[in-house]
C-alpha cells in the first residue's frame, strides 16, 4: 500500500531538514568517498568530534548513513549512495541560478 500524499511529503520534510545544514552534507560527501570513523571524519573536516557525531546521528535517524561496528570502531557509511547523486542535482541546479543572477547583475541577459 502506498502511503497517503500527505505522508509522503512529511516524510519528504524530513529528509530535506536533515539534509538542510552544510556540515551534513559536507559529511555525505565525504563519506560518499570512503567509510569512516568518527575521528578520521572529524579529523578530515578539521570540526569537533561532538559537533560530527551530533550531525551524524542527525543522518542516522534519518537513514540516510548507516554504522558498522569492527572491533572498538565504528564506522559510517553512506545508507543509499543515490543521496549523493540528488545533491549533485540540487548542486547543478544551483550553479545555473547562481549564473543566471550573475548575468543580470552584470547587465547581461
Amino acid at each position: 500500500m502506498i502511503p497517503p500524499r500527505s505522508e509522503v511529503n512529511r516524510l519528504h520534510a524530513e529528509l530535506c531538514t536533515a539534509l538542510a545544514d552544510p556540515i551534513r552534507i559536507t559529511l555525505l560527501y565525504t563519506l560518499a568517498e570512503q567509510s569512516s570513523n568518527v575521528s578520521e571524519l572529524t579529523e578530515r573536516l578539521s570540526l569537533p568530534q561532538s559537533t560530527v557525531s551530533r550531525h551524524l546521528r542527525i543522518l542516522r535517524t534519518s537513514h540516510l548513513v548507516h554504522h558498522q561496528r569492527s572491533g572498538r570502531q565504528v564506522l559510517y557509511s553512506l545508507e543509499d549512495r543515490r543521496i549523493v547523486q540528488a545533491l549533485d542535482l540540487l548542486r547543478q541546479v544551483l550553479g545555473e541560478r547562481v549564473a543566471s543572477h550573475a548575468e543580470v547583475f552584470s547587465g547581461r541577459s
